[in-house]
């Protein structure tokens, strides 16, 4: 067959139509249309009752929670150091402790070690420690003697009358001021009266349960 096909049933410009009582599958569909709201709008009545409301925590902030561990670091520290000196103080007690009245018993030592030419007391303390552990004392003893014989050719006696000020280095070192009452030896050369008032500097060791007088200097005279 010649010539153009003939029209095929229900076509049209948009391609064919569907055959009566057949929905067109290829047909545009129709806009939406808007519904209207029900009754009552946005203010229906919610479907039963509504849920409890979650209660949430309250919300902490940082700085609390910083300030508080804060707070509790240095409580701990504070008991630490509370218990470390308690500790460190008692030891002490039980040993040598540096104190004022500790400080006045063994430079009054000393000094009487000084007065009765108490060699071995002497070279003990100016040693500072070393004297048991030394193998050879007799240049230790020796120096002793030459200090005790120039503090007996310028005092008498000597007593300890005042502990002026102590400076402690550490827990078991100190270097103390003190005030002393000598009597001026007999042919001494001055004019010191007599029952005079001197003061001094002595450098004190606490160990091995005791306070050595490591270094003794008068403040008008020369060191012994």
């Amino acid at each position: 067959m010649t010539g153009p096909y003939p029209p095929q049933y229900g076509a049209g410009p948009v391609g064919p139509h569907p055959r009566p009582g057949y929905p067109n599958p290829f047909a545009q569909p129709y806009p939406p249309v808007a519904q209207p709201y029900p009754d009552g709008g946005f203010e229906a009545t919610y479907p039963g009752m509504l849920p409890p409301p979650v209660p949430y925590p309250p919300r902490r902030r940082r700085w609390i929670i910083a300030a508080v561990a804060v707070l509790a670091v240095a409580a701990i520290v504070g008991v630490i150091a509370a218990v470390v000196l308690t500790g460190g103080r008692n030891k002490q007690a039980s040993g040598g402790s540096l104190t004022e009245a500790s400080a006045q018993t063994a430079i009054q030592d000393y000094l009487d070690a000084l007065s009765n030419g108490d060699d071995e007391t002497v070279a003990r303390n100016t040693l500072c420690g070393l004297f048991d552990a030394a193998k050879e004392r007799r240049a230790d003893l020796a120096l002793a003697g030459l200090s005790s014989d120039a503090f007996r050719k310028q005092y008498s006696s000597a007593e300890v009358t005042s502990i002026d000020k102590v400076v402690l280095w550490s827990p078991t070192q100190a270097q103390v001021l003190f005030t002393m009452r000598v009597q001026p030896a007999s042919g001494s050369r001055g004019n010191q009266p007599q029952n005079d008032e001197e003061q001094a500097i002595a450098q004190l060791l606490s160990i091995d349960n005791e306070i050595l007088v490591c270094s003794y200097l008068p403040r008008t005279a020369g060191q012994y």
